[in-house]
């Protein structure tokens, strides 16, 4: 099975760290600009196969596709067992789960801010959720080929197995008075982040082992989930770089 990768900010990384994963990039005929003639060389100095199609082939993808695409292995599908392998295997990992985020744009933002800071893996619920597709995959900007996308079917549960492993889960919920640079997101540690406008489920919310805020200045009372998202992991490696 293949997968459509699109956009040039997806697909420059993509083929600069993981050309094997790529079958051919396809180029829209016509001109090419500088960067896509960049891409077009970087394609034939790895050994990767293009070629060109009509315009109208690219009218029929949703999205901006920057007059380029790629056919791509499609993603390995991750379960519970794999996550419980990677947090076994590994003694300080850090790891994100969303609760219901349903826009791909959040989803490929977090994958991308998940990549720059070394998570081990981003966990989502089967239901109600984005998962993965050409938009995250091109908002990613190669994140979503470096971060393993855990797709799991009750995420409260797999929160209990992974606290039994030793993992403890911060919660992001705006009304605590304790804040993220209060928290102590040293060692193996879960971020967990809810969906946009509802926040976390209550039952997520109480698997949680603490509840932490952002602290906000101005007027308005939140952030947008992938912009938590960030400053959140920025925090945990600000603190996990000072042990």
């Amino acid at each position: 099975m293949t997968d459509k990768v699109y956009g040039l900010h997806a697909l420059e990384p993509l083929l600069a760290k993981h050309p094997e994963q790529i079958f051919q990039l396809v180029f829209c005929e016509g001109r090419l600009n500088a960067r896509q003639q960049a891409l077009l060389d970087l394609a034939m100095q790895v050994g990767v196969r293009t070629q060109r199609a009509p315009k109208k082939i690219f009218d029929q993808l949703s999205g901006v596709h920057q007059g380029v695409y790629a056919e791509v292995a499609a993603q390995a599908a991750y379960t519970d067992a794999d996550l419980m392998d990677w947090v076994a295997n590994n003694t300080n990992p850090l790891l994100v789960f969303l609760d219901e985020v349903q826009d791909p744009h959040n989803l490929g933002a977090i994958l991308r801010t998940a990549d720059a800071t070394g998570v081990t893996a981003v966990v989502v619920p089967k239901n109600n959720a984005a998962g993965l597709n050409a938009t995250v995959r091109k908002v990613a900007c190669g994140g979503a080929e470096s971060v393993p996308l855990v797709v799991v079917t009750n995420l409260v549960r797999t929160i209990e197995q992974l606290q039994q492993r030793g993992v403890w889960f911060t919660g992001l919920a705006g009304e605590t008075e304790q804040t993220i640079y209060q928290a102590d997101l040293t060692g193996p540690v879960a971020i967990v982040l809810g969906a946009e406008g509802k926040g976390l489920r209550p039952l997520t919310r109480k698997a949680c082992d603490y509840l932490v805020a952002i602290p906000m200045q101005g007027q308005v009372s939140s952030l947008n989930v992938s912009v938590a998202a960030g400053v959140t992991l920025y925090e945990a490696i600000r603190q996990r770089q000072a042990v």
